[in-house]
């Protein structure tokens, strides 16, 4: 069954006007040394980060929960339009287009290209995306990892495919409403209540997805530039993500919420997940699609499967990961 409004529980009380509640930078740095996780694992397996807490149960698990065989694909379409929410558009463009091929059969070919860290393509971010105070993942110290050839350590190569069961928290169905507004910050309260209502409980080795409702709102109202106004994870949701032992967390935005609640900080969830806790983050999934699937189905969990490209050095990779129910 579907969740609705009416089978919400009561709304936690609002945050205050203009955005989610602040933090300080010394709150900050110590809900950072709370969640931190350096030191867990040695040597190549560092830079998986909590993709290592995947075992073969954790496949299996998911395996099990393919029952209609519905496949639903997560990635937004190649976006070459520049707007607000793509500054940086992606590439296109033909190579070939059959004339010189000799002799037949002809070819036809083309060019892809991205700076995929923005707002727009669907893309993974591996450890080595983030620094913090100077430190990547594991502490390792960002100008001996990171150079003009690539990275050392956390490359997009070293976590190589994740299968893991994936859990969608539907704000908005929960809620009753088409969309977040840009500014909402879903915090902890916000999670548990949606655990609740959704009928599910996220657990270790999970890949949690947050549907705010971006790609819907886009559609009916218009782009806008989610750097500036974005719902999100408040911060205070993380200690909680992290006792439950999650592998992966991704969203239609980027996972932070914007205007950040941390003073001088403008991403902090990507500091808690990618730098402190060793969990790569899903940027600009197009969720519309599983939101309707998991309501059809009556369950908010799926079997998982994303698969970035095997790019030595890379800090991340475009990515279009497939939920199977």
């Amino acid at each position: 069954m579907s969740p609705s409004a009416a089978d919400a529980p009561a709304p936690p009380p609002e945050d205050p006007p203009g955005g989610a509640a602040a933090v300080s930078r010394r709150e900050f740095d110590a809900l950072f040394e709370a969640v931190r996780t350096w030191g867990r694992w040695e040597g190549e397996a560092a830079g998986r980060g909590a993709w290592n807490g995947v075992a073969a149960d954790h496949v299996r698990g998911a395996a099990a929960l393919v029952r209609s065989g519905t496949v639903v694909a997560l990635g937004r379409p190649w976006d070459t339009a520049p707007g607000p929410d793509n500054a940086r558009p992606a590439l296109h463009h033909m190579t070939d287009l059959g004339d010189v091929e000799e002799p037949e059969p002809a070819a036809y070919k083309d060019f892809l290209g991205a700076d995929y860290h923005g707002k727009s393509v669907s893309h993974l971010d591996a450890l080595s995306h983030i620094g913090y105070r100077g430190r990547l993942y594991d502490g390792r110290a960002a100008h001996e990892e990171a150079g003009a050839g690539g990275v050392r350590f956390g490359s997009v190569a070293a976590l190589g495919p994740l299968v893991t069961r994936g859990v969608l928290l539907d704000l908005p169905a929960v809620l009753g409403v088409p969309w977040l507004e840009p500014g909402h910050a879903v915090r902890a309260r916000d999670l548990l209540a949606a655990e609740e209502v959704l009928g599910v409980r996220i657990g270790e080795g999970d890949a949690v997805l947050l549907r705010s409702g971006r790609f819907r709102r886009r559609t009916e109202l218009g782009p806008w530039d989610p750097g500036t106004g974005s719902a999100g994870w408040h911060v205070d949701a993380v200690p909680l993500l992290a006792e439950r032992g999650v592998a992966l967390l991704g969203a239609d935005g980027d996972s932070d919420v914007r205007p950040s609640p941390v003073e001088g900080l403008h991403s902090p969830v990507h500091a808690l997940a990618l730098t402190a806790m060793g969990v790569p983050l899903l940027d600009n999934l197009d969720l519309e699609a599983l939101s309707a699937a998991c309501a059809g189905a009556g369950r908010h969990a799926f079997m998982l499967v994303v698969s970035p490209l095997n790019v030595p050095g890379g800090t991340g990779s475009p990515v279009n990961p497939v939920a199977v129910l």
